[in-house]
């Protein structure tokens, strides 16, 4: 099947990208890369190009020299075996790589002050220890060290070999490491806690003391008996009247290019750019722990495979991805993308007295994968619907970061368990919608509701008035639940059947405010979440809302600098960015694994169509015409 230009790259290319590096600019054995990826093409090209047509493939790579810390960017061309790019990035810090982190612990287990470090606290069965490496933020890197590529680790055991290492934090102990070279620059040895006696941190069956697991809950199968309504060429997927094409990179891991429903463009594509996660507990233990999930790590590299009937239920479709160790050797993910559907209740109803009941059930079309990113779980869907809508829900799960305590109970956090505190923090989950509402000319509309003063026209106080201007100028935008602030992307070149411009309206449910003075580490570097929405006009190199590299960033260099240049985005190619998450006050219920707690934001199509797109839908297979 011939390649289409926005394919991810496929293992010989990831090889290859490498081979031409190493050839052609020295990469060598002693180097890493950080990232390697489909370098996409223009716009333009993607939306005209057709089978047959040309298809140059580039790969764009982060690279670094571990022996002089030295980072470089390249753009390599595979169809030419040729480097187009080669810059050098002095003073940044690529990514984290996976290899890293499994070599820290590897290196930092069998260090001589490391095992002596654990021994004072009483930890000698180094096969139980888990040391979890963290990047730092600029300003918090000792500044003995910060001309390096650093980590700093938490450290944990279990209690037995298949225990839950998080439950029993070793409080007060820290390690820094040189990431090039593996060599322990510090112990930080502040302080000890007894490990509370009471507490129970397990979750697997098996270890939980007295559980007995239900038998009442009895089997549930979803089964569609004459097939699915979705198809799949390659890794172009269609359902009823939508079409998209699936990506898959290290970074933001699934990717939704060129979305369109009944053959009209609503965006080019979606995704999400950065995920930041501040804890706000200034105590020893937790006063660094600010992660940027997506940049310093990559939602693509903390990808987990998915298994039919627990992490996906019903008759699926799944994709495997194709990424890269630092060596650029390729790996595959196996089941990476899960693609099905669901029903979705009732999608309209009306009962007339002479007609009778009329319904019609909705479904919906998932597109989802889930993340690990050490204790944490990401399950990322994407939902499209019949009526246009589309939803995008995060739910986060997994375990709580947890410390022990002595007497008083921290005042930032929640006890969870005997003599343990979980500690507030925060998930800002950054989507990039590169929109397209029917044609590329876009603008964002700012819509509010006006309440008139009571009068003539409004004598008993029950009118309200929609107002709409649009956002002529970049920047960040702010909702207020008082005038049901809202914002669409209209296009400015089509209109509706009744003279209104067709537009896809943000619906936000989970915006979170940051909590946080401009001064602070966390707006310094990540001052996107200062505002749930943005706008700004399309730039290629503008992916990363907090900047390309976060990791060990002292400032921000992504949206908020970007948009002080004062860009017009009236009528031309805009990108949406919308910042939503969780702001979590820890429950005793979340613990020792918590439940998925559910964020999510719509895309909802308003004056999109000239009727409701749903009056085709036929009624349900129950051999009757009509549900009554």
């Amino acid at each position: 099947m011939t390649a289409h230009p926005l394919d991810p790259l496929s293992a010989d290319e990831f090889r290859a990208a490498a081979a031409i590096l190493r050839r052609e600019k020295g990469v060598a054995e002693g180097w890493r890369f950080a990232s390697i990826e489909l370098r996409e093409p223009a716009k333009d090209v993607v939306r005209t190009w057709t089978t047959g047509d040309p298809n140059p493939r580039a790969a764009r790579v982060t690279c670094f020299d571990r022996a002089t810390n030295s980072a470089y960017k390249a753009v390599v061309s595979l169809t030419d075996d040729a480097v187009v790019e080669w810059t050098a990035v002095p003073g940044e810090q690529p990514n984290m790589t996976v290899d890293e982190w499994h070599e820290a612990h590897v290196e930092l287990i069998k260090n001589p002050q490391v095992i002596a470090s654990l021994a004072e606290r009483g930890i000698t069965d180094l096969d139980l220890v888990l040391i979890d490496t963290w990047a730092y933020g600029h300003s918090l890197i000792p500044q003995q060290f910060a001309d390096r590529r650093v980590g700093w680790t938490d450290v944990w055991v279990r209690e037995t070999p298949n225990g839950n290492p998080y439950a029993h934090p070793v409080n007060g102990l820290h390690h820094v490491v040189d990431l090039n070279t593996m060599e322990l620059l510090d112990i930080e040895d502040t302080f000890s806690v007894p490990a509370p006696q009471g507490a129970m941190g397990e979750y697997l069956p098996s270890l939980v003391p007295g559980l007995v697991e239900r038998t009442d809950v009895k089997k549930f199968e979803l089964t569609q008996p004459d097939g699915v309504s979705l198809s799949m060429e390659g890794n172009e997927l269609r359902w009823l009247d939508w079409s998209m094409r699936i990506g898959f990179n290290h970074r933001e891991g699934l990717v939704l290019h060129r979305v369109s429903i009944d053959g009209r463009s609503v965006a080019h594509r979606m995704s999400f750019a950065e995920m930041v996660v501040p804890y706000r507990d200034p105590s020893t233990d937790h006063f660094r722990r600010t992660a940027f999930d997506i940049g310093e790590w990559g939602l693509g590299f903390m990808t987990t495979s998915l298994e039919l009937g627990c992490d996906c239920l019903g008759e699926i479709t799944y994709l495997d991805a194709v990424l890269h160790d630092s060596h650029g050797e390729p790996y595959t993910i196996t089941n990476a993308v899960c693609i099905h559907e669901e029903d979705d209740g009732v999608l309209w109803k009306h009962v007339d007295e002479v007609a009778g009941a009329e319904v019609r059930r909705s479904r919906r079309l998932v597109v989802s994968f889930h993340a690990t990113v050490a204790n944490y779980e990401y399950l990322v869907y994407w939902r499209f619907y019949p009526d246009g809508q589309i939803e995008c829900e995060v739910r986060a799960t997994g375990i709580m970061v947890t410390s022990a305590f002595e007497d008083t109970p921290p005042e930032h956090g929640t006890v969870v368990d005997d003599h343990t505190y979980a500690p507030v923090h925060q998930h800002f989950i950054v989507a990039r919608l590169d929109m397209e509402v029917d044609t590329p000319d876009n603008t964002v509309v700012q819509s509010h509701t006006e309440v008139p003063a009571i009068g003539p026209g409004n004598p008993y106080g029950m009118a309200l008035t929609p107002r709409k201007a649009p956002i002529t100028t970049e920047g960040g935008f702010d909702l207020d639940w008082a005038s049901q602030r809202g914002f669409a992307v209209t296009s400015a070149s089509r209109k509706n059947a009744w003279g209104a411009p067709t537009s896809y309206k943000l619906v936000p449910t989970a915006a979170i405010p940051a909590l946080a003075g401009p001064e602070s580490p966390l707006m310094q570097r990540a001052g996107v979440v200062a505002h749930p929405v943005w706008v700004s006009p399309f730039d290629e190199d503008e992916r990363w809302p907090s900047g390309e590299f976060c990791n060990q960033s002292s400032r921000d260099a992504g949206l908020p600098e970007w948009t002080q240049a004062g860009r017009s985005v009236e009528a031309t190619d805009v990108v949406l960015w919308h910042v939503f998450g969780l702001h979590h006050v820890p429950r005793v219920e979340d613990w020792p694994v918590m439940p998925v707690d559910v964020v999510r934001f719509e895309l909802k199509p308003t004056g999109f169509f000239d009727r409701n797109p749903t009056l085709s839908m036929p009624p349900s297979a129950s051999g009757k015409p009509h549900c009554h």
